[in-house]
């Protein structure tokens, strides 16, 4: 939203070839995000040390999918409340006070005492990421005339990809000589180097007509995602769905999605205009991204315990397992938009997420003793067709709308990515967890029942146990590598078929490369104002 409204406001005359320091702006912007997109990253890096009860928190399964959705969802929730703010206040000013709680929840991260302490830290992480990301692009929308606006955007879209892909390298490093809280309170330097530049070198804009506030709306996204989330977590935990403390606030997240829906609907100032979704082009392709990162994100966070725990791996090493999907990301991202214009989205979309499909049944065939090379081109490939699904969704979504609601649609796609990760992590988390609380009981049998309690939680968990387990220790950890990988297969199985209703849906209804070029934003009636800032 934060972009749209850029792209409408008015630029001085004498600004018309854009700000004279846009391009040292731009990389403001661009350093600015990286703690951003490192924290991600980085994250699913650390997820075993921070389980370890010694070197870590003592976190459960559980527990680690809170400290990376209770972030995710109040990202989501906030994301185009902040943009509007970013309008009536300015830019700068909000993007400053999301660093600034950014860098002080960093902190509070990294010197965490409990799981808990972990997961509310992180959350107000989102509350800071929510405030940068929407200024950053405002920013670049402002300071930049049309004609170099693409290029910026297409600068700003490749510091986050290069991101992405050192992230797993920087936590691995970080962690192999310091304590777990390193890999957020790298952050803190990244914040007040960024605090400094951004006060000395970025103008302030603001929107004449902002939007209007939607309090009501943002608090009902917020409480229903966190409500269904945690259903479906504490039932993995739990191994059932039939116990109260699951369905009920599974249901209670479902009654508050479905009244922010009627809501919304209603709402002349949305926080989430849900009326888009009337339009086939737009709600196919949110769709679309949803499922894809719904894929991604769960799939990351499973193979991080897989390289960790049943392979092994120290954080660097398992930091590099995660290289060959960024790198083919990076390769492949600035190559995407000319095949959509080559081939058109549906061809695209439609052949990459049979290529995802087929990757993760791949996975679903792991074993402990898989060859190393066998994995890494696994998700090479994998990363590669990634990188071609959301040029082609992000370019319907674009395409669906008239030109001047672009800003809109890209805050949009990014919520629903932030929703659909989330929910990834947490219910092939939680199909994981249930399929190894089932099976490692047997091995257990012979401890106390506390023990058992504890030890069934993880694959984290059981192997502490083992290594104070005397002679029991080896065939606990074979029985526990046994249940991982038939909970990891189920997930990745559940994860293909998720992807396969994607490749059906894209099949079906996104629009060929004639009919999307004859759906193109210029070519809509309503199609006004500034270019708009495409991401």
């Amino acid at each position: 939203m934060a972009s749209d409204k850029a792209a409408e406001s008015p630029v001085p005359a004498e600004q018309e070839a854009g700000h004279p320091r846009r391009w040292a702006i731009l990389a403001v912007m661009v350093f600015s995000l990286l703690a951003v997109v490192l924290d991600n990253t980085i994250l699913n890096v650390a997820l075993r040390t921070i389980a370890d009860p010694v070197h870590g928190l003592g976190a459960t399964q559980g527990e680690l999918e809170w400290a990376i959705n209770s972030y995710s969802l109040v990202f989501a929730g906030l994301l185009f409340t902040f943009g509007v703010l970013g309008d009536r206040n300015g830019r700068k000013r909000i993007m400053m006070l999301g660093m600034v709680i950014f860098g002080l929840s960093s902190l509070a991260s990294a010197y965490a005492q409990d799981p808990g302490q972990l997961i509310v830290a992180r959350a107000f992480m989102g509350i800071g990421g929510a405030a940068i990301m929407p200024a950053t692009l405002a920013i670049i929308s402002n300071v930049f005339p049309p004609r170099e606006r693409g290029q910026a955007i297409g600068i700003w879209a490749g510091g986050v990809g290069l991101a992405v892909a050192i992230g797993p390298v920087a936590g691995g490093l970080l962690l192999e000589h310091f304590w777990w809280g390193s890999v957020f309170l790298v952050n803190v330097p990244v914040v007040a180097i960024s605090v400094v530049l951004i006060a000395l070198m970025v103008p302030e804009s603001r929107d004449p007509n902002p939007a209007r506030l939607d309090p009501a709306g943002v608090l009902l996204s917020i409480v229903g995602m966190i409500a269904l989330v945690y259903g479906i977590i504490h039932g993995g935990e739990r191994g059932t769905v039939l116990e109260a403390g699951v369905w009920g606030p599974t249901l209670i997240g479902l009654l508050v999605l479905i009244i922010f829906v009627v809501y919304e609907s209603r709402s002349d100032h949305p926080a989430f205009d849900v009326r888009y979704f009337r339009l086939p082009m737009f709600s196919t392709a949110v769709t679309t991204l949803a499922l894809a990162f719904f894929g991604m994100m769960g799939v990351m966070f499973l193979l991080a315990f897989y390289f960790q725990v049943v392979r092994g791996y120290g954080p660097l090493e398992a930091g590099l397992m995660m290289l060959p999907f960024a790198v083919a990301q990076l390769i492949f991202g600035p190559l995407s938009a000319g095949m959509v214009q080559r081939f058109g989205p549906r061809v695209l979309a439609t052949v990459s997420l049979i290529v995802v499909t087929g990757t993760l049944l791949a996975l679903a065939f792991l074993q402990a003793d898989t060859p190393v090379w066998l994995v890494l081109l696994i998700s090479f490939v994998q990363g590669a067709a990634m990188a071609n699904i959301m040029p082609p969704a992000t370019t319907a979504i674009l395409q669906a709308l008239p030109r001047h609601k672009a800003g809109v649609g890209s805050a949009m796609s990014n919520t629903i990515r932030q929703v659909g990760g989330a929910l990834g992590v947490a219910i092939l988390g939680s199909v994981l967890a249930a399929v190894y609380r089932d099976e490692i009981a047997p091995a257990l049998a012979g401890f106390p029942a506390a023990v058992r309690e504890t030890a069934g939680e993880s694959i984290t968990a059981t192997y502490v146990l083992a290594e104070r387990a005397g002679p029991q220790a080896g065939a606990l950890m074979e029985a526990a590598n046994s249940a991982f990988m038939d909970g990891l297969r189920l997930a990745l199985i559940v994860a293909s078929a998720v992807s396969l209703a994607a490749t059906v849906i894209v099949g079906r209804w996104l629009p060929g490369k004639a009919a999307a070029e004859a759906l193109t934003p210029q070519a809509q009636p309503e199609a006004t104002g500034g270019e708009p800032a495409r991401v």
